[in-house]
C-alpha cells in the first residue's frame, strides 16, 4: 500500500470518529427532569434578609455558607439548606420563642440567589447571577451569545439531584436553576 493511499485510510478513519463523536455525548445523556414542584428550596450561595419584628439587630441580610447554616445572634447556627422559606422562618421563630422573645414575628425573602455558571462555546464564560425563570438562551446571552463554534442545540446542565450531582440534555428553552452548570459544546462540522 501507498503511503498516499495510508494517509487517505487515516483521514476517513478519523472523520468516522469525529462523526462518531458527535453523534455520541449529549444525545446519550438523559433529558433533563421537570423541575421540582413546591417552593423554592435554599441551598448554599443564597442570600436571605431576615426581619424579625421589632428587633433590628437580629434583622439583617445573612449568607447560607458552604455548610447550608446561617448563624445568627442569640439563636446560633440555623440549617437553611434544603429548607423553604417558611419553614425557616418556622424554625427561627420557634428558637427564638425558647426563652428569648416573646412570640417573635419573622419573616424571610431571598435577597441573591446562588450563581449559575457557563461553560463551553459562549463568549464569555463563567460565574452568573441567576434571575427566576431564566431559560439556557437567556443564561447564554448574559454570557455574551454563542460563539462560531458553538452547537446550539447540543447543550448539557449539570445539576443536584436526590443529593448527587447528575449531567442532564438540555434543550435551549429550558428553566435553569440557581447553582446549575450550563455547558455548550462545540460543533465538529
Amino acid at each position: 500500500m501507498t503511503i498516499a493511499a495510508n494517509a487517505s485510510r487515516l483521514g476517513a478513519l478519523f472523520g468516522l470518529v469525529l462523526l462518531l463523536a458527535g453523534c455520541t455525548g449529549v444525545s446519550s445523556l438523559p433529558p433533563l427532569p421537570a423541575a421540582e414542584e413546591g417552593p423554592y428550596r435554599l441551598g448554599a450561595g443564597d442570600r436571605v434578609r431576615l426581619q424579625v419584628f421589632g428587633q433590628e439587630e437580629l434583622s439583617q441580610e445573612y449568607l447560607i455558607s458552604d455548610s447550608g447554616t446561617i448563624t445568627m445572634p442569640l439563636v446560633g447556627s440555623v440549617e437553611a439548606e434544603g429548607r423553604s422559606l417558611p419553614a425557616l422562618e418556622g424554625d427561627i421563630a420557634a428558637r427564638l420563642s425558647d426563652g428569648i422573645l416573646v412570640s417573635p414575628n419573622v419573616t424571610a425573602e431571598i435577597v441573591n440567589y446562588r450563581p449559575f455558571y457557563i461553560l463551553g462555546e459562549t463568549k464569555a464564560p463563567g460565574q452568573y447571577p441567576y434571575v427566576p425563570r431564566m431559560t439556557v438562551l437567556t443564561a447564554v446571552s448574559m454570557s455574551g451569545g454563542y460563539t462560531f463554534r458553538a452547537d446550539q442545540d447540543q447543550v448539557s446542565i449539570t445539576r443536584m439531584v436526590d443529593g448527587r450531582m447528575s449531567e442532564f440534555r438540555a434543550d435551549p428553552l429550558a428553566y435553569v436553576e440557581p447553582g446549575d452548570v450550563i455547558n455548550v459544546y462545540e460543533r465538529y462540522f
